[in-house]
Parts: C-alpha cells; sequence; structure tokens
C-alpha cells in the first residue's frame, strides 16, 4: 500500500477520488430526503391559498395641512 500522497500510483488516487464522490453523493441525498421528507407534517398544516382584497382608493400627499381647493 502507497503511505505517501507523493509516491502513490496511479490507482491509489483513483481510489481517493471515488470515495471522496461516494460521499459527496451521500451526503447530498441525505440533504435532499431531509428538506423534501417532513414525516407528513406539512399535510397536516397545509393551508389553503390565502386571498388578498383591494382596499378602497388612498390619496397620499405631501402637505402639512389641508388640501384647499
Amino acid at each position: 500500500m502507497n503511505w505517501s500522497m507523493y509516491t502513490a500510483d496511479r490507482s491509489t488516487h483513483l481510489k481517493i477520488v471515488v470515495v471522496g464522490l461516494c460521499a459527496a453523493l451521500l451526503i447530498a441525498v441525505i440533504g435532499i430526503s431531509a428538506r423534501e421528507l417532513n414525516l407528513g407534517v406539512d399535510i397536516m398544516t397545509s393551508q389553503g391559498p390565502t386571498a388578498y382584497k383591494a382596499g378602497g382608493p388612498v390619496v397620499f400627499t405631501s402637505r402639512d395641512g389641508p388640501i384647499i381647493r
């Protein structure tokens, strides 16, 4: 077995790359599944869409006093 990265042959480097890719894939799969799996909590707490109705017209002015016409 090659104990140094400087003297390691091609197969040792390939093994290191494969182990690193497998670890990255495992972490990605766990992260995606943990984010999307809420154990049914999202179904129990889901609500219908909220509709906001428009209010009446509003007038904004920059004067401090009443508007004189």
